[in-house]
């Protein structure tokens, strides 16, 4: 059965994202694939686990050096995480 309006592709995927409820979710994916472009390549490499549970990001580091590092500038990187996404989808970065 044809529908008697068509739509494009970019609509229809847009619309079943929000049908789905997925957009939170994918910009939480956005922000962890972003990981090394936000921090850097010396501080990424240390990084040997990054996901996020209930708006924390979770960081596992590598070398205590680097969590040292991360501690001082904690909010800040959240802020500028949260500015990429365009919303706030990180609440706390807990550093491991």
């Amino acid at each position: 059965m044809r529908r008697s309006k068509t739509i494009s592709l970019a609509e229809a995927m847009e619309d079943y994202i929000k049908e789905m409820n997925l957009g939170p979710k994918l910009k939480e994916i956005s922000l962890i694939n972003s990981w090394e472009t936000m921090v850097g390549k010396a501080i990424s490499s240390r990084t040997s686990k990054v996901y996020i549970r209930d708006r924390v990001l979770f960081v596992h580091l590598k070398s205590s050096i680097v969590r040292n590092e991360l501690m001082m500038i904690r909010e800040a990187l959240r802020e500028k995480l949260n500015n990429q996404a365009g919303e706030e989808v990180i609440k706390d970065i807990v550093l491991r």
